[in-house]
């Protein structure tokens, strides 16, 4: 039987153009996220299966790709349930990995700590544009820092670094958990109900006020309590000044929602609009929920019109270290959605800036080696000068192999022939 070509369905080969416009982008991120103190770091692909599935990454717990134990600790024929035969977990994302290693090394880590981290993380989601089973991650987290310092760091940086790979007109989105608490409680949902009330609400951009409404009575709540709910979110349309939308939420949430939690947003916004590195606009989003459960204040979210979906996001998650130590640390977080943004420049046809010039050296086949040595030479020449030279030899068909190192992004040829 002859093996198979294709690569796992949800994984992909990535091909020379989009692993140079890759690695551009990763050194965009690590230089920019540096110069705001970021420190890089790295975590084993694998985590055990007790962290990942400790009821804190929402609905990405039901698509992890979980590992069999090995060897002499396997026992199938014994097994009644999946701890039996399973002990680890291929990581879902970074922000678990991140707290046990926090929770590891603390006392060597200064306070606070701001982290830097890059690399795969594995779903077994439903493969579509944008979304794959194995893709990278790109976080910046700041642990130790209880203030709205870190959402304004993160917000910043996060913005700068997409204005240096050119985007510009995107959104920053942005609320708190205890915002989306004090409406439900407002409405009269019980805290037992709010995940599920939430997950309705996530639907807003797909199915509307009406089809949110549809969606909560389905389940039960009481018509008024769903009204009194949607009526806070039709008050809010059009206000997407943060200091607007607050100022209406603050009057109809008196009772149930701490002021401090609207002063940490306006000092946010006001921050982040002051001290802008791109083109983009801060809004407030009521209906912004993001899906993991270990979010426990600000939360936000980068919208690209190119794109028509998320693009990364983050959030306040101070209980997550909790888990590991017993003792809670403010944490915040913000993910680049690194394979989006990489999509949209391979389709924008991204040209990478400042690249050296690209020269192809066609060596006729009969070249002797004293002048081939030359060559050689030259071509050295030519790389300390800056530039990018392939030395390849010549094909009988000059133009097909032209054309196919056009594509590949050579601008220039340089043929030697042996007479």
């Amino acid at each position: 039987m002859a093996l198979k070509k294709k690569p796992v369905n949800g994984m992909k080969d990535i091909l020379p153009r989009e692993m140079e416009i890759r690695d551009y982008v990763t050194g965009v991120i690590k230089e920019t996220y540096r110069s705001f103190g970021f420190t890089p770091i790295e975590t084993p692909c694998m985590e055990d299966i007790g962290n990942l599935s400790n009821k804190q990454g929402g609905e990405n717990e039901k698509l992890i790709f979980k590992i069999l134990k090995r060897g002499e600790k396997l026992h199938l024929e014994d097994a009644k349930e999946e701890s039996d035969v399973v002990d680890y977990g291929m990581r879902y994302d970074l922000t678990v990995p991140l707290s046990r290693f926090y929770a590891a090394h603390q006392n060597d880590l200064p306070t606070p700590f701001k982290a830097l981290q890059i690399g795969s993380v594995w779903r077994a989601d439903r493969p579509q544009r944008g979304r794959y089973r194995q893709f990278t991650q790109c976080d910046i987290d700041i642990l130790g820092e209880p203030g709205n310092i870190a959402e304004m760091e993160l917000i910043t940086a996060t913005t700068t670094c997409l204005g240096k790979l050119g985007f510009s007109g995107f959104e920053i989105r942005i609320n708190d958990r205890k915002i989306l608490k004090a409406m439900a409680s407002y409405a009269g949902f019980k805290e037992e109900e709010y995940d599920e009330v939430f997950i309705s609400l996530d639907k807003m951009d797909k199915i509307g006020l009406d089809g949110v409404r549809e969606d909560l009575i389905g389940h039960g709540y009481a018509a008024d309590t769903v009204d009194k709910y949607l009526e806070l979110f039709r008050l809010l349309e059009g206000k997407t000044e943060v200091a607007d939308a607050l100022l209406i939420l603050q009057d109809k949430l008196s009772d149930a929602l701490d002021p401090a939690v609207a002063e940490d947003l306006k000092e946010i916004a006001v921050a982040v609009n002051a001290n802008k590195g791109a083109d983009f606009a801060l809004v407030f989003d009521a209906t912004l929920v993001r899906g993991m459960s270990y979010y426990t204040g600000t939360i936000f979210e980068i919208a690209i019109p190119e794109f028509g979906g998320s693009c990364g996001g983050g959030g306040r998650y101070d209980e997550m270290i909790g888990k590991f130590t017993g003792s809670d640390v403010p944490a915040c977080g913000f993910s680049i959605g690194f394979e989006r943004i990489i999509l949209l420049l391979l389709e924008q046809d991204y040209k990478i800036p400042g690249s050296g010039s690209r020269i192809a050296y066609l060596v006729d086949k009969k070249m002797p080696a004293d002048r081939l040595a030359e060559i050689m030479k030259e071509a050295a020449t030519a790389r300390n000068e800056g530039a990018q030279v392939l030395v390849v030899k010549m094909n009988k068909n000059k133009k097909f192999q032209k054309d196919q190192l056009t594509a590949q992004g050579y601008e220039e040829f340089k043929e030697f022939f042996a007479d």
